[in-house]
C-alpha cells in the first residue's frame, strides 16, 4: 500500500457500522429515536440510566444526555441534529464532554431506516473516531443500547404505544 492511501485506510478502520433488524414498523423505530419518552428507555448501555436527557429534534437543534453507570459515574454527551428525514434518516453529531463540560472529539452519526414486511432495518454509522480502540468501545455500548431498543420495541408494540 502506498503512503498516499494509508490515511484513507486508517480512517475507514475508525468508522463504526452496525446493522440491526427490528421487529417493528419503521415509524415506531423512528419515534424511538426522536421522542424523549422513548429515548429514555433504551439510549444507554445495559445497567446505565439517563438521569438527564434534553433534545430539540430539528435540523440545527441540540441534544444532551447524561448517562449514569451502575457505579454512579456520570458520562455526558451532546451534539446537534444536522438532518431529519422522517421516518427514514437522522444525522447528528456526537461529542463526549470532559469533566469540565468541554467538548472532546466529535463524530458524525447517521441512522438510516428501511422497512420490509413490517420489520425495520437500521443501519447505524458513526465516524470518524480518534482510534480503533475508541471505535470498539462505542461498538459495545451501541450494541447494548440496540439490544435494549429491540426489547423496548417489542414491549411498546404489545401495548400499542
Amino acid at each position: 500500500m502506498s503512503e498516499k492511501n494509508e490515511p484513507a485506510a486508517a480512517s475507514t478502520e475508525r468508522i463504526l457500522v452496525i446493522t440491526r433488524i427490528f421487529d417493528a414498523p419503521r415509524s415506531l423505530v423512528f419515534k424511538a429515536w426522536t421522542q424523549p419518552e422513548h429515548l429514555a428507555h433504551w439510549c444507554c448501555p445495559r445497567g446505565f440510566t439517563t438521569p438527564f436527557h434534553q433534545s430539540d429534534i430539528r435540523p440545527g437543534g441540540a441534544w444532551r444526555v447524561c448517562m449514569r453507570s451502575p457505579e454512579g459515574k456520570d458520562y455526558w454527551v451532546r451534539g446537534f441534529y444536522r438532518e431529519i428525514v422522517e421516518p427514514e434518516q437522522l444525522v447528528f453529531t456526537h461529542t463526549w464532554e470532559d469533566a469540565e463540560g468541554k467538548p472532546d472529539h466529535e463524530t458524525l452519526v447517521t441512522v438510516s431506516l428501511t422497512e420490509h414486511d413490517g420489520k425495520t432495518t437500521q443501519v447505524f454509522r458513526q465516524a470518524i473516531f480518534k482510534s480503533v480502540e475508541d471505535r470498539d468501545s462505542h461498538e459495545g455500548g451501541w450494541n447494548e443500547s440496540f439490544d435494549k431498543l429491540a426489547d423496548y420495541l417489542v414491549q411498546v408494540s404489545r401495548h400499542g404505544k
